[in-house]
C-alpha cells in the first residue's frame, strides 16, 4: 500500500541531525590532525587525550557544529527536503563546507598559524576535506533512502488536479509514471466549466469544497491543468487556492508572464513550476529573512526615542489609543493584524472602508507629520519580527480592497507568493493610492518586483525609501 512520504519537517529534521553529527565527527577528526601536525610547534598538551580534553577544545567541539548548522540553513539546503539531486546536494555541500572553513579559519585557526605556508595550507585543506566528505555522506544516505522509497512506490505525494479534460488526464499519467525522484498519487480531478471534462470515479463534483477536501484527504499539492489556458483564468483560480497553503503547480508556458521568470528547479522530472514560490533562490530567501530580523531589532532599538516622542504626541494630540491595528491579508492569503501609530481621529472609519486622500479631514494634525515622514509605520517592525511581514515586499491591503483590485487586475494574486513589506517598489515609484484604480496601477510595480526579486533590488528599494523619508514625501 502506498504511503505518504514523511512530512517536510520530519525529513528536514533528519538532515539537521545528520549535519550536526557529521559536523561534530568532522571537527573531531580535524582536531586530531590539528594536534598531530602542530604538536611540537606549540605546547598543545602532553598527549592527544590531554589536548582534546582542554576546555577551549571542548568548547569548540560543542559550539562549532551548531554554528555550522546556521551556515547550512542560510544556504537554503533545508528549505526543500524532497526532490534533491546528487549533483545539487554535492554543490551545496561543497560551498557550505568552503564557507564554514573560511570562518573557522578566521575565528580559530589563525592563532595556530606556524609561519610555514605548507602546514597552514594543510590545516585549511584537511578541514575543508573532512567537512565536505562527512557532511555529504550523511546527506547522500538520507536522500538515497528517500529516493528508494519513491522508486518502489512506497511513498507518494497525494495530488489534486484542477481540470478533468483529456489533457489533464495525460499530464496526470505522466506525473504518476515519473518516479525519478518523487512519486505521485492522483487523488481526484475537479472539472472546470467550459472544458470537455472526463467523468469517471476520480472526477469530483464541480461544487467540491476544495479547502475541506484537501484537509480531509491530506492533499500534498495541487496541479492546475486546463485545456484552454489563459493567464486571467489561471490567476483567478490561483487567487482562490492560495489559502490552502500548499504548493500549487502548473506546466510552464513560454508565452505566459506567469511562469516566464520562474527558475527551473528540476530538469529531470515532469516540468511543473510552483506558483506559490517567488523567483528567489532558497539561500537568498533565508538571508532576506535574517536581514529582516536584524534590521527590525536594530530599528526598534535605535528608534525607541522617536517612538516615545510619538506616543506622547499622539496621546496628547487627540482622543484615542496610541496604536492602531487593522486586519490585512498576508502571504498565502493569511490574515494578520498590522500595527501603526494612530494618525486619524478615533472612529474615523465607520461603515465602508475608505482610502486616505489629500487633505483628508480624518487625519489629525500630529498624524499629518507622522504620515509625511512615515513615522506611523515604525511599529510594523514588530510585524516583521513576528514573521507577518518583511522589510521589503508588496504593501498588504484589506480584504475589501483586494476583492476590487482582483476584479480589475487578476495578476494581483501573485503578491501572495511573498510576505508583504513595510516598503515596496510600488510605494517608492508610485506612493500612496487614493482609489482602487491607483491601487491597480501601483500593483504593476509590485509585479515587476516579484519578477526581479533579489537582495540587491531590496537594498535599492531601501535606499530610495530613505530618500523619500528624509525629503518628507510621505502622505
Amino acid at each position: 500500500m502506498n504511503r505518504r512520504p514523511a512530512t517536510e519537517w520530519q525529513q528536514r529534521l533528519k538532515y539537521v541531525v545528520s549535519d550536526l553529527l557529521s559536523s561534530s565527527v568532522a571537527f573531531f577528526l580535524f582536531d586530531i590532525f590539528r594536534y598531530e601536525i602542530l604538536h611540537g610547534q606549540y605546547v598543545m598538551g602532553e598527549s592527544l587525550s590531554a589536548f582534546l580534553s582542554e576546555p577551549k577544545v571542548v568548547w569548540e567541539q560543542v559550539v562549532m557544529p551548531v554554528l555550522m548548522l546556521c551556515v547550512y540553513w542560510l544556504s537554503g539546503y533545508y528549505n526543500r527536503p524532497f526532490g534533491k539531486s546528487r549533483l545539487e546536494e554535492l554543490i551545496s555541500t561543497v560551498f557550505s563546507a568552503l564557507f564554514n572553513t573560511a570562518w573557522i579559519y578566521l575565528v580559530i585557526l589563525i592563532n595556530d598559524l606556524t609561519g610555514l605556508r605548507r602546514i597552514n595550507y594543510e590545516l585549511i585543506l584537511v578541514l575543508f576535506g573532512v567537512l565536505t566528505v562527512c557532511t555529504y555522506m550523511g546527506r547522500l544516505t538520507i536522500t538515497s533512502i528517500a529516493r528508494r522509497h519513491f522508486r518502489r512506490n512506497e511513498w507518494r505525494f497525494r495530488t489534486l488536479f484542477i481540470g478533468s479534460s483529456a489533457e489533464a488526464r495525460k499530464a496526470a499519467r505522466s506525473l504518476e509514471n515519473d518516479s525519478f525522484r518523487e512519486g505521485y498519487s492522483i487523488i481526484g480531478f475537479i472539472p472546470v466549466e467550459g472544458e470537455d471534462n472526463i467523468i469517471d470515479s476520480l472526477t469530483l463534483p464541480p461544487d467540491t469544497d476544495i479547502m475541506e477536501f484537501c484537509r480531509d484527504r491530506k492533499i500534498d499539492q495541487v496541479v492546475i491543468a486546463l485545456k484552454k489556458r489563459d493567464d486571467r483564468r489561471v490567476l483567478n483560480i490561483l487567487y482562490h487556492l492560495f489559502p490552502l497553503d500548499l504548493p500549487i503547480k502548473i506546466a510552464p508556458d513560454t508565452m505566459s508572464f506567469l511562469t516566464s521568470s520562474i527558475r527551473l528547479k528540476d530538469i529531470y522530472g515532469e516540468p511543473l513550476v510552483d506558483l506559490t514560490s517567488p523567483a528567489l533562490t532558497e539561500s537568498a530567501r533565508n538571508v532576506k529573512r535574517v536581514c529582516d530580523v536584524i534590521i527590525s531589532v536594530l530599528a526598534l532599538a535605535v528608534l525607541s526615542p522617536v517612538m516615545l516622542w510619538t506616543m506622547m504626541r499622539v496621546r496628547t494630540g487627540s482622543k484615542g489609543p496610541v496604536f492602531y491595528s487593522q486586519e490585512r491579508v498576508g502571504r498565502h492569503q493569511k490574515p494578520f493584524r498590522i500595527y501603526k501609530f494612530r494618525t486619524m481621529y478615533e472612529d474615523a472609519e465607520n461603515g465602508t472602508p475608505r482610502l486616505t486622500t489629500d487633505g483628508d479631514s480624518r487625519v489629525t494634525p500630529v498624524g499629518r507629520i507622522l504620515r509625511k515622514y512615515r513615522i506611523d509605520e515604525i511599529p510594523q517592525f514588530w510585524n516583521v519580527l513576528k514573521g507577518d511581514m518583511s522589510i521589503v515586499g508588496p504593501r498588504p491591503e484589506r480584504a475589501y480592497f483586494i476583492e476590487r483590485i482582483v476584479e480589475k487586475a487578476p495578476y494581483y494574486a501573485l503578491v501572495y507568493q511573498v510576505r508583504p513589506g513595510i516598503t515596496s517598489w510600488g510605494m517608492v515609484k508610485y506612493g500612496y493610492a487614493s482609489n482602487v484604480q491607483q491601487m491597480v496601477e501601483r500593483t504593476r510595480y509590485d509585479l515587476i518586483y516579484l519578477s526581479n526579486m533579489s537582495l540587491f533590488i531590496d537594498i535599492k528599494i531601501l535606499i530610495y525609501t530613505l530618500r523619500t523619508l528624509f525629503r518628507g514625501e510621505g502622505k
